[in-house]
């Protein structure tokens, strides 16, 4: 055996002979005897827990193959001892809860039966160790070539997916097809699914509205569009051009996706509504009457599209990056046209980037909560409905789950269009042969739509910001413009005591909370979502498709329904983490964890496999090449996973709403309780200190990570050779 199976099991008997197999109760102080040995799984196995001592058997199973004289016979008993140790495990979790048996039919035995708490870090870390020596002796037996770096990657990653995603999912989705009693009933499932406000078309014979899944779906379409084209005019100009103002432009283009939730749409009422500020120039100047167009499809379209371009711009630019300045050189020693050259040769290639922004800025739209709420109006989507369907008045639990399957059927067939538009195609751009290639200048046609495209978005964009800052200095937007620092003050009020500094503004807790959360999440979210991405396109094993698409099943579900998911699943044993902060940072890294996928994939396929085949063929291991070879040629990727998440983090709302306690209140929720007070000067000046923030910390991100450099001439290598007289 190698040294890390010896170790996993070395851990695997610590987890179970050392460590509290349980939970601590809330608000206890644990001894140190709690901590070593006194709750240990074998420690409450002989004190009467029965149930816990059969897990010694594939401890003691996974010891067999230091004795066994072949390698074969070693590695079917680590795939015994895996499999029994976590069927186990996961049979006694399942099977007891806090009241006894959690089957009907095993109280026959006894009622209620015996009962346990919710699992702790000895449990945790033996059925981790379990899973490790499962995927270390499939590893032995040939499976992903017996690299155990790789299956154990593999096997991880699908245990995080089941147990974060697919198991507090399923659990609220089980409701669509249950009826008010919990039994299960097919028809009602079918009555909701079909009803008449879903799939309406009236609004294409009659004044009517269209069902809300028709809504949404277009919706969706038209952001998909703008988002993925918006993202890629600021990616062409920040990479092919000499735009003067590119680092501004550059600024303007992400400062959307650093907003907390509400104020967008709080800026857009502020400018363009009934008594907003340009509606009153345009009526004062020019006779426009006063109108609530921004209450529809168009406010909802406008916030999202501000919303949703970083994400597309994050993507892009790592793609456009990598395109070879050499392809298109070649076509150019052709003869063709710069615009023949980008058509045929540099836009194709930006395939991959195109078709995962698209993707991204569909499923962002389906799934987003805040920007309908504020400015839908008339226009009902399914991420709306299925909150008021959860907390409104009806409080139907099951229509809720009906229509979150619809969005998960949208998303789905997304995703096969995407595959489909793709192909088999290869999009290899990055090889490890040398590549002094110069990047074209874009055809003039082309630089010309993207200036026209973001120089007026990012106008736009700014002008929105102006509005949040003059929000946060003034009294009252809107009715008082009398300069004040006064929500400053309220929100980060610090007083000097005896003690020292006290800090006693309002905000401060859940700013505190926030940053902590934050800086969990993201750096496990980049590695998660980055690692998945590898394996994705680098390993092929059966099930692939299914892997992949689960990685994007809570992407594609509203906030509020994950939220509501979590709490059904882990309130009570065997997972049993409502109330901590742990269930948020899992909660932000599994919803924001498809974007640093997508983005991986994006930039691993312009990478010629070749480069890992050249690593290993020097004896370099998969973790190895893996750290020194692709993760460098990743630094875009990272930098987007890293970004999107520390933000969403900060700036997310509907899933953690009902996830939130006085402990861990985060800052959204804070804001949003300002809201709903009508305290708008406290929110806005909360959310402009949080973008603050968060631009400093974007750029703390980008230096840490570094640019990625592929050994290419810059454009400005291109400039016009000195003349040299010819030797006669």
């Amino acid at each position: 055996m190698s040294r890390a199976t010896v170790g996993w099991i070395v851990l695997g008997w610590v987890g179970y002979v050392l460590l509290p197999w349980y939970g601590f109760e809330r608000g206890a102080a644990p001894s140190l005897t709690d901590y070593f040995v006194g709750g240990s799984g074998l420690v409450r196995g002989l004190a009467g827990a029965w149930w816990l001592l059969p897990i010694l058997v594939p401890l003691l199973l996974a010891l067999r193959p230091a004795l066994a004289g072949s390698r074969p016979v070693g590695s079917s008993w680590l795939v015994a001892s895996g499999l029994l140790g976590l069927a186990l495990v996961v049979l006694q979790g399942f099977l007891i809860g806090l009241n006894g048996w959690t089957v009907d039919a095993l109280k026959v035995f006894a009622d209620p039966g015996p009962s346990q708490d919710g699992m702790g870090f000895g449990a945790a870390l033996t059925a981790s160790a379990f899973l490790i020596i499962l995927c270390h002796g499939l590893a032995a037996r040939g499976w992903c070539r017996g690299d155990a770096f790789v299956t154990s990657s593999i096997g991880v990653v699908i245990a995080l997916i089941v147990i974060f995603v697919f198991f507090p999912v399923s659990t609220i989705l089980a409701s669509a097809f249950a009826d008010d009693g919990g039994n299960f009933a097919p028809l009602t499932f079918l009555t909701k699914f079909m009803d008449r406000s879903i799939w309406g078309l009236d609004c294409l014979t009659g004044e009517l509205r269209c069902g809300v899944a028709w809504n949404t779906l277009f919706l969706g379409v038209l952001v998909a569009f703008g988002t993925t084209a918006l993202g890629l005019a600021f990616a062409l100009i920040a990479t092919r051009t000499a735009f003067r103002y590119k680092k501004l432009l550059r600024v303007m283009s992400v400062l959307p996706i650093i907003t907390p939730p509400f104020v967008i749409g709080l800026a857009l009422i502020l400018l363009f509504g009934r008594s907003g500020a340009l509606s009153a120039v345009l009526f004062e100047w020019f006779g426009v009457p006063r109108s609530r167009w921004i209450y529809g499809l168009p406010g909802i379209l406008i916030a999202q599209l501000l919303a949703f371009t970083p994400i597309a711009f994050l993507v892009l630019i790592g793609v456009v990056q990598g395109i070879s300045p050499t392809l298109e050189e070649a076509s150019q020693t052709l003869r063709a046209k710069s615009w023949t050259t980008f058509l045929t040769v540099t836009l194709p290639l930006m395939r991959p980037g195109l078709a995962n922004a698209f993707l991204l800025g569909f499923v962002e739209s389906l799934a987003d909560f805040g920007n309908p709420l504020v400015l839908g109006g008339n226009y009902e989507v399914l991420s709306t409905k299925i909150f008021f369907a959860v907390v409104g008045a009806q409080q139907d639990q099951g229509r809720a789950a009906v229509l979150s399957i619809i969005l998960l059927a949208f998303t789905l067939g997304a995703f096969w269009l995407q595959h489909a538009w793709l192909g088999k195609k290869v999009y290899t751009t990055v090889t490890g042969k040398g590549d002094a290639g110069i990047p074209l200048p874009l055809p003039r046609r082309v630089a010309l739509a993207s200036y026209l495209t973001a120089i007026p978005w990012a106008v736009f964009t700014l002008a929105i910001y102006v509005i949040i800052v003059i929000g946060a200095f003034v009294r009252s937007m809107g009715r008082d413009y009398t300069p004040t620092l006064e929500h400053f003050i309220t929100a980060f009020r610090i007083e000097g005591t005896e003690r020292g500094l006290y800090f006693s503004g309002s905000a401060w807790d859940s700013f505190f909370a926030t940053m902590k959360v934050a800086a969990l999440s993201a750096p496990l979210t980049a590695a998660i979502g980055l690692l998945t991405a590898y394996l994705l396109t680098r390993q092929r094993f059966s099930g692939q498709r299914a892997f992949e698409f689960g990685t994007l099943l809570s992407f594609a579900i509203p906030g509020t329904v994950v939220g509501v998911s979590y709490i059904l699943a882990f309130n009570v044993p065997p997972i049993e983490i409502t109330g901590t902060g742990f269930i948020l940072v899992m909660c932000f890294v599994f919803r924001n964890m498809p974007v640093g996928v997508r983005s991986g994939i994006a930039t691993l396929s312009q990478i010629d496999k070749s480069l890992d085949e050249a690593s290993l063929t020097l004896g370099a291991r998969s973790a190895t090449t893996m750290r020194r070879v692709v993760l460098p040629l990743l630094r875009p990727a990272i930098v987007a996973s890293l970004v999107y998440s520390f933000v969403r983090a900060m700036t997310a709302v509907s899933a953690v709403i009902f996830l939130v306690t006085a402990e861990y209140n985060m800052a959204t929720t804070y804001i949003v309780g300002r809201v709903e007070a009508g305290e708008f000067g406290l929110a806005i000046a909360y959310s402009t200190a949080l973008i603050l923030v968060m631009l400093l910390a974007i750029v703390a991100i980008q230096l840490a990570v570094g640019e990625r450099r592929l050994g290419r001439r810059s454009a400005a290598a291109n400039a016009p050779a000195v003349a040299v007289e010819a030797l006669p």
